[in-house]
C-alpha cells in the first residue's frame, strides 16, 4: 500500500513549517504509522537543523545530484520517524535536480503510511515540484494578512498544477478570538483549517534542544495540537490529556470545587 503524500507549505519563510513537519511527522510515528520527514527545501534547509541531523554525510543534495542513492540519506528520528535532511552547502544546491523528487518518493512509497515534504517558500522551480507530487498540500499559516495572501497565491498554484490543497494549519495563533481567526482564515483561503497550533514558549525550548515538542513537552499547549492533528490525519480518536493540576485531587478535592467553586 502506497503512503499518504503530503507536502506542508507556506507562501513565505518563518511560517514555523518545518517545525510543523517535523512535530506532525513525529506524532504519526508516535502513533505507530511508519513516517517519513523529507526536507525538499533545497536551498535553504533547516529541518535537519531542528533534529540534530545537520552534519549527515549523505543528504538529499547527494540524492537529487545522483551521487547517493535514497536509502543512504534515510536516518532514524525521534519515535522512529525516518528523516531525509538536505544539506545546506550552496555548492550542493546547485547540483541539485529538484525534478528527481517524483523518483525518490516512488522509492520511499511503499515502505511508508505516511511521507511529509517540507516545501521551501515561494514558487520557485524547487518549490513547485512537491506541491505537484503530493497527494495533499497543507498550507501552514500565521494570523497575519500577509502570510495568509502569501498562502493563497500558494493554494492557487497548487490548484493550476493539478494538485489539491487538503487544508490549513493555523500557526502561532493566540488563544483569544481563537474561532474569529480560524473562521477568517478559512474564509479567507476557500479550505478548512485543520488545526490551530497555539503560541507556544515550548517550541523554541525544545528546537534549543534538537528535539520535538511532541516529544520534549508532550502535554504542551502546541505538542497536544500537533497530536491532535496527527490523529485526525491517520484517522484515528484523539484523548485529551488530563489536566496536571487536577491529577490526583481526588474525590474530596472535586467536591469541594462543585460546592464552593474554583477552576
Amino acid at each position: 500500500m502506497a503512503a499518504k503524500v503530503y507536502t506542508i507549505a507556506s507562501g513565505k519563510g518563518g511560517t514555523g513549517k518545518s517545525t510543523t513537519t517535523v512535530n506532525l511527522g513525529t506524532s504519526l510515528a508516535l502513533l505507530g504509522r511508519k513516517t517519513v520527514v523529507i526536507d525538499a527545501d533545497i536551498g535553504m534547509a533547516n529541518l535537519g537543523l531542528l533534529l540534530g541531523l545537520e552534519r549527515s554525510p549523505i543528504t538529499l543534495h547527494e540524492v537529487l545530484s545522483g551521487k547517493a542513492e535514497v536509502s543512504e540519506a534515510v536516518y532514524e528520528g525521534p519515535a522512529g520517524v525516518k528523516v531525509v535532511p538536505c544539506g545546506i552547502s550552496l555548492q550542493g544546491f546547485q547540483n541539485s535536480d529538484p525534478e528527481k523528487l517524483q523518483e525518490v518518493m516512488r522509492t520511499l512509497s511503499d515502505e511508508m503510511d505516511f511521507m511529509l515534504f517540507d516545501a521551501p517558500a515561494g514558487i520557485s522551480k524547487d518549490g513547485v515540484i512537491p506541491l505537484a507530487i503530493a497527494d495533499q498540500v497543507l498550507l501552514v499559516v500565521n494570523p497575519e494578512l500577509s502570510s495568509m495572501a502569501d498562502a493563497l497565491k500558494t493554494k492557487i498554484l497548487t490548484e493550476m498544477l493539478g494538485g489539491e490543497v487538503g487544508g490549513a494549519i493555523l500557526n502561532r495563533a493566540g488563544m483569544e478570538r481563537t474561532e474569529i481567526n480560524k473562521q477568517k482564515v478559512s474564509d479567507l483561503l476557500g479550505v478548512k483549517v485543520l488545526e490551530m497550533i497555539p503560541e507556544d514558549p515550548n517550541v523554541r525550548r525544545s528546537a534549543a534542544f534538537k528535539t520535538p515538542i511532541v516529544i520534549k513537552t508532550p502535554n504542551s499547549p502546541a505538542a497536544i495540537a500537533f497530536q491532535r492533528l496527527a490523529a485526525q490525519l491517520a484517522g484515528t480518536e484523539f484523548v485529551e490529556p488530563a489536566d496536571e493540576s487536577r491529577a490526583g485531587e481526588g474525590f474530596a478535592g472535586r467536591l469541594a470545587r462543585v460546592l464552593f467553586g474554583g477552576k
